[in-house]
């Protein structure tokens, strides 16, 4: 299998968070891969297009990242039936044409998943997501879905999904579809 880069971008801001946990689990299942998280959605301005040339350095140090990725993996808490406002900012800088090349995740295979202590997981806070991507012509896996629901249950007290568990399997399969859509060649007509 293919050793991929995939970038990680955590939606919460909490020092323990969920989806920050699950991102951390999904670097376990996905060892052979090389995982690089960004934890710097906090230090973004806010988007603005006065500031836009050049691109602070927090956002510039964004876009290179995601520009050096294969792929990316986000993981997004639910805040208001929705993503949450630092997540939005950090999409809203990376729409953007920057100066060395067009809008960082066009074409950009991405990996989506959410965990909540609620009874629904991140179900709209996937769907607000997924729109916004589709608008930004990323290259989303559509199969499996990954919602992890009553989060404060599902993880042990490692911070881990228990080894064998649905959960654990569905994040694994998940990582895979990710990689596979990183290697396939890119639809016709990309630019």
């Amino acid at each position: 299998m293919t050793r991929l880069r995939i970038l990680t971008l955590s939606g919460s801001l909490r020092r323990d968070s969920f989806n920050t946990a699950l991102l951390r689990e999904a670097e376990r299942l996905g060892a052979h891969h090389h995982f690089d998280h960004f934890d710097g959605l906090g230090r973004l301005p806010h988007f603005n297009e006065d500031e836009e040339h050049p691109a602070p350095p927090a956002v510039a140090e964004l876009r290179r990242r995601v520009q050096e990725a294969d792929a990316v993996l986000i993981a997004t808490p639910e805040y208001n039936a929705s993503i949450p406002g630092t997540l939005k900012n950090a999409l809203d800088w990376l729409s953007r044409p920057a100066e060395d090349g067009g809008p960082a995740l066009l074409l950009k295979p991405v990996g989506v998943v959410g965990a909540s202590p609620g009874p629904f997981g991140t179900v709209r806070a996937q769907l607000a997501l997924r729109q916004v991507l589709h608008k930004m012509n990323a290259r989303v896996v559509q199969q499996p879905e990954f919602l992890l629901f009553q989060a404060h249950q599902q993880f042990d007290d490692d911070g881990r999904l228990p080894d064998g568990t649905a959960p654990q399997q569905l994040l694994s399969a998940l990582i895979d579809a990710l990689a596979q859509l990183a290697t396939q060649d890119q639809p016709v007509g990309a630019v």
